[in-house]
C-alpha cells in the first residue's frame, strides 16, 4: 500500500518562507505533486515534479517563490515557499502516483493522497 508521510506546515508572517516534505514509501510511483485547497476555495495545483528527467511544474500563482526538488532516488520531496503571501494559507496536501504530461498538474493524475499540513500566512 502506497503511503505518503508529509511534514512542514505552520504560522509564518507575509514575506517569510516555509519547507514542505512529503515521502512516499515506494518506487513504484514516478511524480509527486503538492496542491493546496483554501477554506471556501476548490483545491488546486501548486507544483509537481517528475521523476523522469527531473521535470517540474508551477502553477503561475507560485513561480519564482515556490521551488519543489528532490535529491535523490528514495529521498522525499520538498517544496521550499519564499516570499509567503496571505493568499498562498491554505491546507498543503502531496500527492503520488504515476501521471502523464497531461495530467501530472490535475488531480486526476495522482492516485495517493497525504493528510495535508496547514499553512498559515499572517502578520
Amino acid at each position: 500500500q502506497v503511503q505518503l508521510a508529509e511534514s512542514g506546515g505552520g504560522l509564518v508572517q507575509p514575506g517569510g518562507s516555509l519547507k514542505l516534505s512529503c515521502a512516499v514509501n515506494t518506487n513504484a510511483v514516478n511524480a509527486m505533486g503538492w496542491f493546496r485547497q483554501a477554506p471556501g476555495k476548490e483545491r488546486e495545483f501548486v507544483a509537481a515534479i517528475r521523476w523522469s528527467l527531473g521535470r517540474k511544474y508551477y502553477a503561475d500563482s507560485v513561480k519564482g517563490r515556490f521551488s519543489i526538488s528532490r535529491d535523490k532516488a528514495g529521498s522525499p520531496v520538498y517544496l521550499q515557499m519564499s516570499s509567503l503571501k496571505p493568499e498562498d494559507a491554505a491546507v498543503y496536501y502531496c500527492a503520488t502516483g504515476r501521471p502523464i504530461e497531461s495530467t501530472v498538474q490535475t488531480e486526476r493524475g495522482y492516485t495517493t493522497w497525504g493528510q495535508g499540513t496547514q499553512v498559515t500566512v499572517s502578520s
